[in-house]
C-alpha cells in the first residue's frame, strides 16, 4: 500500500518532536491515533459493504446460470405426461364416473382371542447344600 521506511517514520517523528514539543506530543499522537482508527473503520466498512456487493452479484449471475441450465434441461427432457386412469367406459356407452360406487361387503373384523391364563404352579423350594452334593 504505502512504502514508508523506518528512516522515514524516524524523520516525521524527530519533525513532530521539534514542531509540538514534547510537552503536547502525547496528546497530538492521541489525536493522530483516534483519526487513524476512524480511517480504518472507514475503509473496513466500506471493504465489507464491497464484498457484499459483489457476492450479491455473483448469488445473481449464479442463479441466472442455474436458471439457463434448469431450462435446457427441461427442453432436452420434457416432463412425462402425467399417469392418470383411462376414462372407462360401460358396456353400454355410459361413463363410468355417473353411476354410483360399487358397494363391496366389509370385512369382517373380530378381536383376536385372549389366551386363558396358565395356573400357577407351585413354588419350588431351593435346595440346600448338604443334601448329598458336592459343593463344586
Amino acid at each position: 500500500m504505502f512504502d514508508v521506511a523506518p528512516t522515514e517514520l524516524l524523520l516525521v517523528a524527530v519533525v513532530a518532536l521539534l514542531v509540538i514539543g514534547p510537552k503536547d506530543l502525547p496528546r497530538a499522537m492521541h489525536f493522530v491515533g483516534k483519526w487513524v482508527g476512524k480511517a480504518r473503520g472507514v475503509a473496513r466498512q466500506f471493504r465489507s459493504g464491497m464484498d457484499t456487493m459483489i457476492r450479491e452479484a455473483e448469488l445473481a449471475e449464479m442463479e441466472k446460470q442455474w436458471a439457463a441450465e434448469n431450462e435446457r434441461i427441461m427442453r432436452e427432457h420434457p416432463p412425462a405426461p402425467s399417469l392418470s386412469a383411462p376414462e372407462a367406459e360401460s358396456a353400454d356407452g355410459a361413463d363410468m364416473h355417473d353411476l354410483p360406487p360399487l358397494m363391496v361387503a366389509q370385512p369382517d373384523i373380530r378381536p383376536e382371542p385372549v389366551a386363558a391364563e396358565a395356573p400357577v404352579s407351585e413354588v419350588e423350594e431351593p435346595k440346600t447344600r448338604g443334601q448329598g452334593e458336592h459343593p463344586l
